[in-house]
C-alpha cells in the first residue's frame, strides 16, 4: 500500500533533517532520482524545512526585513512545493493511463498527490507534537493537552492513510479517474501578478 510507503519515507526525511535541525543544510535523498520513493522524500523534506521558516518568521521580535526575507523564501518553498506535487501525480497519470474508467466512474475532489500532500505534513504534525509530549521544561497540564492532541493526529493518519490507499484501488479498478488541475499559482509569475509586472514597466 503507497500509504506505508510514504508514511514510512516520510519519517525518515523528518528524522534525517533533524540530525542536524538546520534549515539551509543540503538535502540527502536515498532514492533513485527517477523513483515514486525519491518525489516522496523530495516532498517531506520540503515541507519540513518549511515548517522551521514558518516557525522563525513568526518571531514576535523578527527585524522586518529579515521577516521579509523568510517570507520571500517561504513563497519560494511552496511553489517548490506545488512543483513536487504535480511530479507525483504526473506518476500516477502514467501509471494508470492505460486503465479505461467504468462508464460510472467518478471523480474524486482531490488528486492522489494532494491527498499524499496533506499525509506530509500530518507526519509532521505528529513529529512536532510528540516533541511536545516529551518536554521537561512544561508543566504535566501542558504534556497531557498534547497527548490528546497527538492521539488525535494519529488516528487521522489510520483515516487519511486508508482512505489514499482506496482511492488509488479505486482509480486501478476503473471506479474513479484522475483529472489534475495545475495550480497555475499567480503570486511568483511575473506576467500574472500586477505588482510585478507593473514594477517591470
Amino acid at each position: 500500500m503507497i500509504s506505508a510507503l510514504a508514511n514510512t519515507i516520510f519519517q525518515r526525511a523528518i528524522a534525517d533533517y533533524h540530525v542536524e535541525n538546520e534549515i539551509d543544510q543540503i538535502i540527502q535523498n536515498p532514492f533513485e532520482s527517477s523513483s515514486l520513493e525519491h518525489l516522496l522524500f523530495m516532498k517531506c523534506w520540503i515541507d519540513t524545512v518549511q515548517w522551521h521558516m514558518e516557525d522563525v518568521v513568526r518571531n514576535p521580535k523578527i527585524d522586518p526585513k529579515e521577516g521579509l526575507y523568510w517570507k520571500r523564501r517561504i513563497d519560494e518553498s511552496n511553489q517548490h512545493r506545488t512543483d513536487t506535487v504535480e511530479y507525483i501525480d504526473s506518476y500516477y497519470l502514467l501509471k494508470f493511463q492505460h486503465i479505461t474508467p467504468n462508464e460510472d466512474a467518478k471523480i474524486n475532489t482531490e488528486s492522489p498527490a494532494w491527498a499524499i500532500d496533506r499525509l506530509s505534513i500530518l507526519a509532521l504534525k505528529i513529529y512536532h507534537m510528540e516533541q511536545e509530549t516529551l518536554r521537561q521544561d512544561v508543566e504535566q497540564s501542558h504534556i497531557d493537552a498534547c497527548q490528546i492532541k497527538l492521539n488525535v493526529l494519529l488516528e487521522q493518519r489510520i483515516d487519511l492513510s486508508q482512505s489514499i490507499d482506496e482511492l488509488l484501488s479505486d482509480i486501478q479498478a476503473g471506479k474513479k479517474y484522475m483529472k489534475v488541475y495545475k495550480q497555475m499559482k499567480m503570486y511568483n509569475d511575473p506576467s500574472l501578478n500586477p505588482i510585478l509586472y507593473q514594477a517591470a514597466k
